[in-house]
């Protein structure tokens, strides 16, 4: 009975597992092909996929994720919360602040930066739950929608991957990978195919919800260029800015965790922090405090009704064109910031990592909100406006153009760039890390070339995906590879429900000797590994 996944060389790679490396990587490179040198037939296909998910799938993610958040509370409730991700007594290897610095970099990323300001402004012009659009009512409902996209359901989904990888890695000893989810229901099968087709699964998520960022990135950096130098809004700019940034972030992956993704995502942290007290003091400060305090209270008062709205009656396409797309975004970034945050929350209890990866970053996401949105919409009611016009025109210009209405402006521009180079290269280097984990079998410590492999294959993605279509094939990639993964993620809470039917009550009672024989998924026995 095999306690790992078996890996060999592969050409110049020294160390993956044959089935899953080769598959995502012939994949890629088709699709990479396509978007380039069939880039009208392929920006067709994409439009018809989002439409046929959007118009038939819409009510399934939308249960899917209700599904996912009332499993997450439950859980932090239960009598699982003090079950401890590791050994008897283990440490965490990480602080709080560096913990919550990497996994807030890899969770959010460059989208709260590109969508902070930019997505209240579209819901304040036309607003959902048939609203009338650029009325004080709207500019309410436009904050408290941003907050609802943003907020619980997304780490909801972080929660859910990383937990179940964490439990099934540290607890009991398989392979940190997305198939060992599924030991309570496949049992060995986990090393063959089915355990191979899931974790193919997984790279196609990370690599297209990264790359989904990555496109999004290079458009608000170039945005940013643009006011700073005036350097011209161009696809070939930004396919550069792509190849300059996967370099950077190349060289952060190569350097390790420790060396390389820990301190950029501290850095970033701190930038982003400076950035967000720079606009909280030099803006209108008890705005953005009143904005923070209401916006949340209305946020948990409709929390339910907006979870299970699929605008059935109005049948507008409005939530397809956001919720859907959302829902499918964080889906699709799940394996990615799931694996990632599980990587570095060996130690932590459940209720803990819970509590730390669905709350704290919930909180500081509002916050982030607050300000970038709030200031935006008080300068748009209150001061001279523009904004709103600005995002329909180009919504890459939205946070800059806010910027703008702010004193030292030209610093804060600046400060801005760096923080959205930083998320990007930070949201690069760890995805790339996470995907040469997994088509590595687990390994915790990847061989360089395969990491240099496969930061270079995200930029690629991103690249062909800029020129097949722009934001609508980054938004219909999301939402696809949302789609599959979401199935996993069902199925991951059936695992983990069985498995946790084999923990007692008493953890100091559950707790066993190293050299205990076994441990137990439920009603499947599982010998125990090395770690």
């Amino acid at each position: 009975m095999q306690n790992q996944i078996q890996t060999r060389a592969v050409g110049p790679f020294p160390r993956v597992n044959p089935p899953v490396f080769i598959t995502s990587a012939t994949v890629v490179l088709v699709f990479v092909s396509l978007g380039i040198f069939f880039k009208v037939p392929t920006e067709a296909v994409f439009g018809a996929v989002q439409a046929f998910i959007t118009e038939y799938l819409g009510w399934y993610y939308m249960l899917a994720a209700s599904i996912f958040v009332g499993f997450v509370l439950w859980l932090l409730m239960s009598r699982y919360g003090d079950v401890r991700l590791g050994d008897p007594h283990e440490k965490p290897e990480y602080g709080y602040f560096a913990w919550f610095a990497m996994l807030f970099s890899a969770g959010m990323g460059i989208g709260l930066l590109f969508w902070s300001i930019a997505e209240p402004m579209y819901h304040y012009i036309t607003p959902p739950f048939a609203v009338e659009g650029e009325t004080p009512r709207s500019a309410e409902v436009a904050l408290r929608t941003t907050f609802f996209h943003w907020g619980l359901h997304a780490w909801a989904i972080y929660v859910i991957v990383g937990l179940a990888l964490s439990y099934f890695a540290y607890r009991h000893k398989l392979p940190l990978a997305i198939r060992s989810a599924f030991y309570p229901l496949l049992g060995d099968r986990i090393y063959g195919w089915p355990g191979h087709i899931i974790d193919i699964t997984a790279v196609f998520g990370t690599l297209f919800g990264v790359a989904t960022s990555l496109g999004l990135g290079v458009q608000q950096i170039n945005a940013g260029l643009t006011y700073l130098v005036d350097a011209p809004q161009s696809v070939m700019l930004q396919i550069g800015l792509i190849a300059f940034i996967t370099a950077i972030a190349t060289g952060s992956v190569v350097m390790g965790l420790n060396k390389g993704v820990k301190i950029l995502s501290t850095v970033n942290v701190w930038l982003a922090l400076g950035l967000i007290a720079a606009v909280l003091v030099l803006g209108p400060t008890v705005y953005i405090l009143n904005t923070f305090v209401e916006t949340t209270g209305r946020y948990l008062q409709n929390l339910v009704v907006m979870s299970f709205w699929t605008d059935t009656v109005g049948n507008t396409g409005w939530a397809g064109s956001w919720t859907i797309f959302y829902w499918g975004w964080w889906m699709a970034w799940a394996p990615f910031v799931g694996m990632f945050i599980a990587r570095i929350s060996r130690g932590r209890t459940i209720r803990e990592f819970t509590l730390g990866v669905l709350f704290v970053p919930t909180l500081v996401t509002f916050l982030w909100l607050s300000v970038m949105g709030g200031t935006a919409m008080f300068h748009e009611l209150v001061g001279e406006g523009g904004i709103a016009a600005a995002v329909q025109n180009d919504l890459t210009t939205a946070l800059y153009v806010t910027l703008d209405r702010l004193p030292l402006s030209g610093l804060t521009a600046t400060v801005a760039t760096l923080v959205i180079v930083t998320f990007f290269v930070t949201s690069s280097d760890s995805g790339s890390l996470v995907i040469d984990m997994l088509t590595a079998g687990g390994d915790l410590d990847p061989p360089r070339i395969q990491r240099v492999f496969w930061a270079v294959a995200e930029g690629l993605v991103a690249t062909a995906l800029l020129l097949s279509g722009g934001l609508q094939a980054l938004q219909t990639a999301s939402i696809a590879t949302g789609l599959l993964f979401s199935v996993v993620m069902l199925l991951m809470i059936v695992s983990l429900l069985k498995a946790f039917r084999g923990e007692p009550i008493t953890p100091t009672v559950r707790e066993r000797e190293p050299d205990a024989p076994k441990e137990t998924f439920g009603d499947v026995d599982h010998p125990r590994g090395a770690d």
